[in-house]
């Protein structure tokens, strides 16, 4: 059965995640008192031998009924829980793409319901990229195209954020596009989301209602990354749709990586190199592989097939070109009005930093033309999803296509 017709049993997913989390968490809780217990026991010394078999045996029963039975308890919630689609309501689709950005690769590998595979969204259900299905969906379909990928975490429904209408709304009322909305599992590895954009693109502009004329691709944070990804996997395989692609724009894309991930990364590291902390380093460490990624902004599977993910210093990520023929365009921002104010600097938009996002580092610097790229003082990483700055550049730079 296609990924796209499976059935709506997400809610008995989402209560069986929800148990194993909670069992997994009473694991965490018992490694933290045996790795305690394990120290004080070798300072008392082998008079305690006695005491210490029967506490770590008391003790791992215990752990062990509770986990057991909370993973029991799952398993029988689910039974009784309606088979529904969640995915599919605003609120849903939150818990969905928070779920997937942190551990999507996991739910991929499960084959469980809630990962959401790459699909093109229209008022939160995922349209096949089939003739009829795109003719009914898309009713005006107009040969310039939009495309719009979101961040980690996120859905296609974060175009909302804020009050108005969506960048997309607008620009079809404004420049006469079609804007086409994507939801896919950020969890993944960008390049594997790469991947599958690169084979949804050409599904869909072999199949749209009008030849496809133009694309654009515009990225929020990860989205930004996956559509360089998606580019350059294409233009290596030759693919079709890839040569109407006039615009790639990022909107808060961590190009030279993401000081959180980063943070995150090392703290795991950290953690897990103590006994009495490990369990706390094994939770860090169960970020998904789009986390990883996010740390040195990688785009090609060479950046981790065959690689330690947990090593402390990970290689250099692989340096991509920008596709050729193709507008390429930033949005960088801060929390402070200046980009050059001590809190913007140190900040960036709360969760990239500005250099990061124009694609400079010390060691890097991707070939973004000056007049291709905008900051905007005073707005955070989740401001660029509806921007009235950002939309006027982004009419601006798309307007130049038409």
């Amino acid at each position: 059965m296609p990924a796209l017709e499976r059935p709506p049993d997400e809610l008995r997913a989402l209560s069986r995640l929800a148990f194993g989390e909670l069992a997994d968490a009473v694991g965490g809780i018992g490694g933290v008192h045996r790795a305690i217990s394990d120290r004080v026991f070798r300072h008392v010394g082998p008079g305690a031998r006695a005491a210490r078999v029967g506490h770590d045996a008391i003790s791992a029963a215990v752990y062990a009924g509770l986990r057991g039975g909370l993973r029991l308890a799952g398993a029988g919630v689910a039974r009784v829980a309606p088979a529904a689609e969640v995915s599919g309501t605003p609120r849903g689709s939150l818990v969905v793409g928070v779920l997937n950005g942190l551990g999507g690769d996991a739910l991929e590998a499960e084959a469980s319901p809630l990962h959401q595979p790459m699909a093109v969204r229209v008022g939160g259900r995922p349209v096949p990229p089939e003739p009829a299905a795109l003719a009914a969906a898309f009713p005006a379909a107009r040969p310039r195209l939009v495309v719009f990928l979101h961040g980690l975490m996120e859905t296609e429904r974060s175009w909302r954020f804020g009050r108005g209408a969506t960048y997309g709304e607008r620009l079809e009322r404004d420049l006469g596009v079609t804007a086409v909305e994507l939801r896919y599992n950020s969890g993944r590895h960008v390049s594997e989301n790469g991947r599958s954009l690169a084979d949804l693109l050409e599904a869909l502009c072999a199949a749209w209602p009008v030849e496809v004329r133009e694309i654009a691709l515009v990225g929020h944070s990860m989205g930004g990354l996956v559509a360089r990804s998606a580019c350059h996997r294409a233009a290596g395989e030759r693919m079709a749709w890839v040569r109407r692609v006039r615009h790639v724009v990022s909107l808060g894309s961590p190009h030279m990586g993401a000081p959180l991930a980063q943070a995150v990364h090392y703290a795991g590291w950290a953690l897990h190199a103590v006994p009495e902390t490990r369990p706390f380093g094994n939770l860090l460490r169960r970020g998904s592989a789009g986390i990883r990624d996010l740390r040195h902004g990688s785009l090609v599977d060479e950046d981790w097939v065959g690689r330690d993910p947990h090593a402390l210093r990970a290689a250099a990520c692989r340096e991509v070109p920008f596709l050729d023929g193709a507008t390429h365009c930033f949005v960088a921002a801060t929390v402070t009005r200046s980009p050059r104010h001590p809190v913007g600097r140190l900040l960036g938009d709360a969760l990239v930093l500005e250099a990061s996002a124009s694609g400079r580092s010390r060691r890097r610097r991707l070939p973004f033309r000056g007049e291709d790229g905008v900051h905007v003082g005073g707005a955070h990483h989740l401001t660029l999803l509806n921007h009235h700055a950002v939309y006027a550049r982004l009419r601006a730079w798309l307007a130049d296509g038409a």
